[in-house]
This record gives structure tokens, C-alpha cells and sequence, in this order.
């Protein structure tokens, strides 16, 4: 498995110049195939039969440019926009439907915290068409933050700046992290304010608004499927599951109608990626927040990025969301056990079409080894070990868990410092023979991974870091000579620099102010999340004090 940045330094050869936004070509798939909502009246309302509504984008008052993702408009084959306030700025900020397009609201439900919360839809998304990239794969653009839908039952259909800039870097810095997920174009100020009541508390405050517009192949998640077996609608349910296979499952092979082993198989397809998904979040300590059945991507993406966050101090049961903060359902922790329960409410939806239940707990049985088989290869590569298989590395691994709970520990920072920790015990090592390294020496290294270095550093718990490193070190030495390969392994498996809530606040507020520069060099750090970069070194360490319990920096609310 390959984390390094080889999207970003190989560039496909030969490929056709961009293009003005304003010049492309659209050919909207998902239209014309699937049935849309015969009203076109924007009010929000049930929608029956249907997997769209047709519907424009709100103009606003003064879109103007704030950001813009260079690679995603050259994977796209579109131009950066010649200034802020350009013809396509008036696309991208909902002002100007192109011709081709045919913006339109998706439908779809889920089950919000463990509960059917009946039809949701894209209430401030707009999918304002796709585009046949250069690298030959369809791509949807969609606003979001675009206006009432609907889909928006009681919302505004905004967003603001500050949600907007977060799901802006952080779809970008998944991406260059090896997440699989989508990404994102540009974000665009309204020149409008939006009312938001940030923490639930009955203190409404005006934002600045912005609309970032997002890009993948497909926005489809389990609850477009939900809804459709929910509201007994097994045609439209068919049409739709076929429709997403021969469209972004070619690899099943054939065209509809499919077969029931078709079905299976497809099934099976979402239950590994969605594992192999779940997995890369574990690796990198991203928490998502809000892991409804409506914001899990069908085609195994990290979609949908709210009240997301790192792990800072390392703790199973930690959530970035607040309104998650008494049950926890969608902590760090949980994540696995909640994407296998997101997936059983997609098996019940897909019944219509898999009626053979054995064939659907196969699935599920298939999500939970490719999660377990991936999570154990990319802890041994974030360990520097060949694998887990040795009788002593589970024991090794859950000690390393429980040690790095019991004070507060920057996950990111410690497997960073473990990187450089000696291994060897020959003489000649550059690093000197670890065996010839005091116990207090060798606890110096984690450092600045610790919050709480008194705490950190007291006896006791040194004692504990450092009996786990003697074991850690005779556990590498079982490999032989590994040295420069286990530092290669774990430098490509445990990122230097993540996208922590502080940074995207500190980004935030320059914006607010007018200036750019803190997101444009936070953008081009994250694009090289791996590497060591010692000139942005300030980036990479643990979060200040000051952020701790600082709006924005740590938990955050739903409210966008």
C-alpha cells in the first residue's frame, strides 16, 4: 500500500489544456437515466418515485473568489479562474447556469443517529452537472451551501465561511493523506451573511457565507437507496442500484438488467471499500463526527466533512461533535462498529434486489475482514514491522493503545517520534546501540508528543514508555536488519502534518479579515502531508494551549 504523494508528483503526461469553467461540456448521466420529480416547484415537500428534483441554484449577492484547489481543476481539465470575480466565479457562487448543465437536488434518507429519520435530500447541495474529465472518468460538480431546495425543510439552504472553508481544506488534505474521498474546486464568498446558531445555545450570530463547490465521481450514498425501499419504491430502488453499477462498477462487468449474483457482488464491493475506508481514517486518527447512514458514500468515499476532527490527545472515545458528546456513538473508537451497522441498514434497503440473506451477511462478513486484515497492515506499517503475526504483537499493539490513553499523547507526534527511535544494537549504528541508551533518554524522544510533560515524564509512566520501547525494539530486531527500510515504511504510514481544527480556524479567521495567505500555505503543507518540510515545522506540533477548549478548535457543533 502506497501513501506517499505520487497523485500529485506524476502527472499524467499529454494532457489537453484547461479550459475557461464557462467553456465546458456537460453530459448529465444520473438525469437522464434515472426517473426526477415530475414538480418543479422549489418548496419543500415529500418527494415520491423520484431520485432528483430539478433545481437552480439561489443567486447571490456578491460571489468573489477566495480559494482554489489547482490540481482539482486540472483533473477536471478546467482553468483557474483569471480573477475573483471572473464569468466562472459566477458559476461557482450559483449566479449562472451553464448550458449543458441541469442542476439538481438529490433524494435520499438515512437513519441519523441510530434512528430512520425519514427523507432528507440534498437540502443546500445542488449537483450542477458532470464532466468527463481528461483522465476519462465522470465527474459530478456540485455546490454546496447554494440555496433552498426541496430537500431544505425548514433550512436556509446556506452555508458559511467558516463550515465552508473546513470541508474545502479538509477534502483536499484527505486526499493527499491517501483517504479515499472527495474533493473539492473552490470556495466562494456570497458578499451575504448567514444566521447561525453555532452552539445550539440560543445565541443566533450573522457569518459570512460561502458555498464550496465539490467534486467526485458520484454523491450517491446508502440512504439514496433507503429511502427508496422505505417509501416502497422496488422499480425505482432497481433502476437506480443499476444505474450506479454500470456506471461505477464496470469492473462487475455486463449491462443491466443485472442478475441477483450482480447485486451480490456489488453489495460485497461496498462492504470492502467501505472497510478499506474506515481503516485508512483509523490510520491517520480522523474522526468524521456524524456517520449517518446519509453521509456514507456509496462508492467508499469520506463525504460529507462537518464536525470532523484529529485525535490530538489520544483517546478511543473521543468525538469532534457535541451533539455527540453524551452517547459518543460516533467516536474514534466506534467508527468500525458504526460503518458495519450503516451497512446492515443498507443490506435491509437492498433486499428488494439480494433476497438470499446468507448472501447479504456474507457481505457483511466481508467488510469486517477487509477492515480487520487492513487496520492490522497499516498498524504495522505505522510500527515498522513486516506484519502482526508474531504470537506476542497483539499484546503489543493493545499495550501501546491503553499507554497512550493514560496520559495525554498526540497520536500523530508519538508514531512521528518513534520513527526516529534506535532500534539497532551494533556499535557501528548512526544512532548509536539502543541497548547503550538510558531509560530516560529514550523517553526524550516522545517529548513533544506529550501534553502534559510532568505528568508524562513522572516516574511511573515513564517507566511504563519505556518498558513498551524495550519490547517494541526487541520486537523489530525479530525482523533482522531493517533500518532504513522501517524508517521508509513508517515515514509513508504516519503523516508529519494533518489538517488539525486549530490550523483550519486559524485559516478561517484570516479569511474573515481578507486575508488568504494562511490558507494558501496551509494548503501547499498538506499537499505533502509525509514529507518533513522543516520550514513549516510550527505546523506540525502538538495544539497550543490556547486552542484547547478555544470555538472551533476542538469540539465542534453540526451547525454549518
Amino acid at each position: 500500500m502506497n501513501h506517499s504523494n505520487l497523485e500529485h508528483s506524476c502527472r499524467v503526461p499529454d494532457l489537453p489544456n484547461p479550459v475557461d469553467l464557462c467553456d465546458m461540456q456537460f453530459d448529465n448521466s444520473f438525469v437522464r437515466e434515472l426517473p426526477g420529480d415530475p414538480v418543479t416547484h422549489n418548496v419543500p415537500r415529500a418527494v415520491h418515485n423520484a431520485c432528483y428534483t430539478l433545481v437552480d441554484p439561489t443567486p447571490v449577492r456578491g460571489p468573489r473568489l477566495l480559494a482554489w484547489a489547482d490540481p482539482v481543476g486540472e483533473m477536471l481539465g478546467i482553468s483557474r479562474p483569471v480573477s475573483p470575480v471572473d464569468p466562472a466565479v459566477e458559476v461557482l457562487g450559483g449566479n449562472r447556469v451553464l448550458p449543458g448543465m441541469q442542476p439538481y437536488a438529490a433524494r435520499y434518507g438515512g437513519h441519523q443517529f441510530g434512528h430512520w429519520a425519514g427523507q432528507l435530500g440534498d437540502g443546500r447541495a445542488i449537483t450542477l452537472g458532470e464532466v468527463l474529465s481528461p483522465d476519462g472518468v465522470r465527474r459530478e460538480l456540485q455546490l454546496k451551501g447554494a440555496g433552498k431546495t426541496p430537500y431544505s425543510r425548514t433550512a436556509d439552504g446556506r452555508a458559511v465561511l467558516r463550515s465552508s472553508v473546513r470541508e474545502f481544506l479538509c477534502s483536499e488534505a484527505m486526499h493527499y493523506l491517501g483517504v479515499p474521498t472527495t474533493r473539492a474546486l473552490s470556495l466562494v464568498a456570497t458578499g451575504e451573511t448567514v444566521v447561525r446558531d453555532m452552539f445550539y445555545d440560543g445565541n443566533p450570530q450573522a457569518e459570512t457565507g460561502a458555498i464550496v463547490s465539490r467534486v467526485a465521481p458520484s454523491f450517491v450514498r446508502f440512504g439514496n437507496f433507503e429511502i427508496l425501499a422505505a417509501q416502497n419504491e422496488p422499480e425505482t430502488l432497481k433502476r437506480l442500484a443499476d444505474y450506479v453499477i454500470g456506471e461505477h462498477f464496470p469492473e462487475l462487468g455486463g449491462q443491466a438488467p443485472f442478475t441477483p449474483g450482480i447485486y451480490a457482488m456489488w453489495f460485497e464491493e461496498i462492504c470492502r471499500r467501505t472497510g478499506v475506508l474506515i481503516a485508512h481514517w483509523m490510520r491517520v486518527g480522523f474522526v468524521h463526527g456524524v456517520m449517518n447512514t446519509d453521509n456514507m458514500s456509496i462508492l467508499g468515499l469520506t463525504i460529507d466533512y462537518g464536525p470532523y476532527g484529529w485525535l490530538e490527545g489520544f483517546d478511543l472515545q473521543w468525538t469532534p461533535n457535541t451533539t455527540d458528546a453524551q452517547g459518543r456513538r460516533y467516536c474514534f473508537g466506534n467508527q468500525p462498529r458504526i460503518a458495519q451497522w450503516n451497512l446492515t441498514r443498507l443490506a435491509g434497503a437492498l433486499t428488494p434486489l439480494i433476497e438470499d440473506n446468507a448472501v447479504l451477511e456474507h457481505g457483511l462478513t466481508v467488510f469486517g475482514e477487509t477492515f480487520n486484515n487492513t487496520w492490522r497492515k497499516m498498524l504495522a506499517d505505522k510500527l515498522g514491522l513486516a506484519s502482526l503475526e508474531h504470537k506476542d504483537d497483539d499484546t503489543l499493539v493493545s499495550d501501546l493503545f491503553e499507554l497512550l490513553q493514560q496520559v495525554e499523547t498526540d497520536m500523530t507526534l508519538f508514531f512521528r517520534c518513534l520513527m526516529v527511535v534506535p532500534v539497532d544494537g551494533s556499535p557501528e549504528s548512526p544512532a548509536g546501540n539502543a541497548d547503550h541508551i538510558e531509560d530516560s533518554a529514550l523517553a526524550e524522544f516522545f517529548r513533544p508528543a506529550f501534553y502534559d510533560e510532568q505528568q508524562a515524564f513522572a516516574h511511573a509512566q515513564s517507566s511504563k514508555l519505556t518498558g513498551w520501547l524495550r519490547r517494541y525494539i526487541a520486537r523489530v530486531r525479530l525482523e533482522g536488519e531493517r533500518g532504513s527500510i522501517r524508517y521508509q515504511q513508517m515515514s509513508r504510514a504516519n503523516p508529519k502534518y494533518v489538517l488539525r481544527n486549530y490550523l483550519a480556524q486559524q485559516a478561517i479567521e484570516a479569511l474573515e479579515q481578507g486575508n488568504a495567505e494562511v490558507i494558501e500555505r496551509l494548503m501547499e503543507v498538506l499537499k505533502y502531508p509525509y514529507d518533513e518540510q522543516p520550514e513549516h515545522d510550527e505546523l506540525a506540533g502538538r495544539r497550543p494551549e490556547w486552542a484547547r477548549n478555544k470555538a472551533g478548535c476542538s469540539a465542534l457543533s453540526c451547525s454549518s
